[in-house]
């Protein structure tokens, strides 16, 4: 299974945008509201005809912590909306398919994911509309602590894996509250925790490189073997470099 990713390059998103048009106005409208929103498939398909017609913003909210968001509708979007909306009565789901029901979330993920495959984008699903929109914010704001509260993650590596980039060390620690990190030292000292968590790392890396002789690897072994060492070579070095300073 491929990996679902953001779309970061802005020629690639109009492109993919147009791809969308081509299968039908409700799946472009679809994805640039995701985008503009955050909000996730399942949500987008209870929107109906009510929430967007006649109207510049779209007020969401997200998550099970309900964090309000507006998006303003871009003029080229507005326009379709109009266009899509004329004559279809308020309490129609936006996204209509058969029997008067708004279509699967199935559906969706086909129509995204056909649309990507005429790019040729592997990586593209339903769920890059909200990686897409989490991109950008972290891109425009650099906030990943209120990016990672908005998308209800746990914590921001999960934040920086979901957008597609490399966590940050001295970002996460930055934002380490006095009571957290508290907790940190006596979580690691706790039962030995932090010793033995150093120890699996070191017996998974020296497993890792009995492994390297091994004439049965393939070649996709050694590539996750060096994505995996420079992940960590970058973390030890943000590591040192935010000590140092």
């Amino acid at each position: 299974m491929n990996w679902v990713a953001p779309i970061k390059d802005e020629e690639t998103l109009r492109r993919y945008e147009q791809e969308l048009m081509n299968l039908d106005k409700k799946y472009f409208i679809m994805f640039r509201l995701g985008v503009g929103t955050g909000l996730q498939v399942q949500e987008l398909l209870k929107l109906v005809v009510g929430d967007v017609k006649g109207k510049d913003i779209l007020t969401v909210y997200l998550g099970t912590k309900k964090v309000k968001r507006s998006y303003r509708f871009e003029p080229d979007l507005k326009a379709v909306i109009e266009e899509y909306t004329t004559g279809k009565d308020d309490s129609m789901p936006l996204f209509l398919g058969h029997r008067n029901r708004s279509i699967s979330r199935e559906q969706a993920y086909r129509a995204m994911k056909a649309a990507g495959q005429k790019l040729g984008l592997g990586s593209v699903g339903a769920q890059t509309m909200r990686k897409t929109f989490a991109w950008k914010y972290y891109k425009n704001t650099g906030d990943i602590a209120y990016l990672t509260h908005l998308l209800n993650h746990a914590s921001p590596s999960v934040t920086f894996r979901f957008i597609g980039e490399k966590p940050k060390v001295d970002t996460i620690a930055s934002i380490m509250t006095p009571e957290e990190n508290v907790r940190a030292r006596r979580n690691l000292f706790e039962g030995g925790s932090g010793f033995n968590r150093m120890e699996y790392i070191k017996d998974t890396m020296n497993l890792l490189e009995d492994e390297l002789e091994n004439p049965g690897n393939d070649d996709a072994f050694y590539g996750r073997v060096e994505a995996l060492l420079r992940s960590i070579e970058d973390l030890i070095s943000d590591f040192y470099i935010d000590r140092a300073e």
